[in-house]
């Protein structure tokens, strides 16, 4: 009999803890090898895990919305199936007990109230996502939870902290007996009375309004027409909690300015007809017009340096690494959110390299793989809403960057050139693009000139280089 425990992946350097979202799998199960056992939650992003062995899940740990330390157990899994059949109990909660002789119940006792008690290290104190997101939601100052007594690993608040405290806050001190407050005054008694009249019928529903024959409605029947109960609630998720708070901090913190622009990609379209079954075969994914849009961009970010910056009050703080995020929308046609990955030190790397970089993150994001790693210390991001087929559009700056490209899509249309001999009209590959920029400390003539040196640099592409 072989058992592997199921621990807390670490997601991320900084990252100490997870939330649990779901279990995929139930006790009793067969699992194989990297077969999705559970989804997970950090502040950063949602990750599935994999199994470590194949078997049968035999015990589960801890259960949804549930807060875990990294190392920590949370399932068990039996390698050898006889083993685990002859253990069917094993992953049960709470174990039934019989008893020979009923007994009455005991009473029931109110449990007594705790008041928080003061820890000494509340300033480094760390809170889990899920213990921040109830205090918000409740309403609960970050002096009340540092002054809470945790149960959890090294005295950390856990969620069950957090709603004990919630129920001993509920009580209102009004209805405590105080030494010097007057008793209260009894009840009336209760009079005996002629039993009440029973309630009317209700009123006939009104019947349904014919429209005239004519087409024509008549004064006072609209209303009366339109059907009720056609309102759908839906609650958010987390991932789009997430998205809604940081793209409200965005347009509250940056002063949002777009600049558009448009460039004829004819060369780059031609450029990508030629090599795109080629590549296809020698790397098994599809060569896309996105990795061209960021080596341009990277290109620009060379030429103008303060775009790949960050603002902290009144500095200006100029990365040199590019760091390129690559939002991706998750789910059919975006249904699932928007996550943006990172490509670490992207103005490193070639053509290939960041066809290469760009798939293997989409993959990631979309399969649910992604670490917390991969989505932080971004410096300039794309986004191409030109992917469903929009032309234009004016993103929200991903903070703490101070600006974003956007790209449409490409589009045949009839454009006068310029030539030898005059001018023609000839049909070409057109792209509008667009970039939102911090007009904290991006002007109009900067964002502009960085925006025209991308459409210098997609409109010389060069057809006869190498890939």
């Amino acid at each position: 009999m072989a058992r592997v425990d199921v621990v807390m992946p670490k997601m991320g350097e900084s990252i100490m803890e997870g939330t649990i979202i779901e279990w995929s799998k139930s006790v009793g199960d067969t699992v194989e090898l990297d077969e999705t056992l559970l989804e997970i939650a950090t502040d950063k992003v949602d990750s599935e895990v994999p199994s470590p062995a194949a078997g049968v899940l035999i015990e589960i740990k801890a259960q949804p919305n549930d807060t875990v330390e990294v190392g920590q157990v949370i399932a068990v899994i039996e390698t050898d199936a006889s083993a685990a059949v002859a253990t069917p109990d094993a992953g049960r909660q709470t174990p039934e007990v019989s008893s020979p002789t009923p007994e009455a119940p005991a009473p029931a006792v109110a449990a007594p109230v705790v008041a928080p008690r003061a820890t000494h290290d509340a300033q480094d104190r760390f809170y889990s996502p899920l213990v921040l997101s109830i205090a918000k939601e409740e309403g609960i100052s970050r002096a009340e939870l540092d002054s809470l007594s945790g149960t959890g690993a090294q005295g950390r608040v856990s969620k069950q902290d957090v709603m004990a405290y919630l129920a001993s806050r509920g009580t209102p001190d009004a209805v405590r007996p105080t030494p010097d407050a007057p008793a209260p005054a009894p009840a009336p008694a209760p009079t005996l009375s002629k039993p009440a009249a029973p309630a009317p019928p209700p009123p006939p529903a009104p019947a349904p309004v014919q429209a005239p024959s004519d087409g024509s409605i008549r004064a006072g029947e609209i209303h009366a027409m339109r059907p009720s109960g056609v309102t759908e609630i839906i609650q958010m998720d987390r991932m789009r909690k997430i998205i809604a708070e940081h793209m409200v901090k965005s347009k509250q913190t940056s002063a949002h300015v777009t600049t558009f622009a448009e460039a004829d990609v004819t060369r780059l379209v031609q450029f990508r007809e030629v090599h795109k079954d080629r590549f296809f075969k020698e790397n098994g994914y599809k060569l896309t017009f996105t990795p061209f849009f960021v080596e341009a961009t990277i290109q620009a970010l060379r030429d103008y340096p303060l775009m790949n910056s960050s603002v902290d009050g009144d500095r200006i703080i100029v990365k040199r690494d590019i760091n390129y995020g690559i939002a991706v929308a998750l789910g059919e046609s975006g249904s699932g959110g928007l996550i943006v990955p990172v490509i670490r030190n992207a103005g490193e790397l070639n053509i290939g390299g960041l066809s290469r970089a760009v798939n293997d993150l989409a993959r990631k994001a979309r399969g649910k793989s992604l670490s917390p790693d991969d989505l932080t210390g971004g410096t300039f991001t794309l986004t191409n809403y030109g992917s469903v087929g929009n032309l234009m559009g004016t993103p929200i700056i991903n903070q703490p960057q101070v600006a974003i490209f956007g790209t449409g899509a490409i589009k045949k249309r009839p454009v006068v050139m310029e030539t030898e001999v005059g001018d023609v009209i000839a049909i070409r590959h057109m792209v509008y693009l667009s970039m939102s920029y911090d007009h904290r400390i991006i002007d109009g003539a900067l964002g502009g000139a960085f925006v025209q040196r991308v459409v210098e640099l997609l409109e010389n592409f060069d057809p006869n280089r190498s890939i």
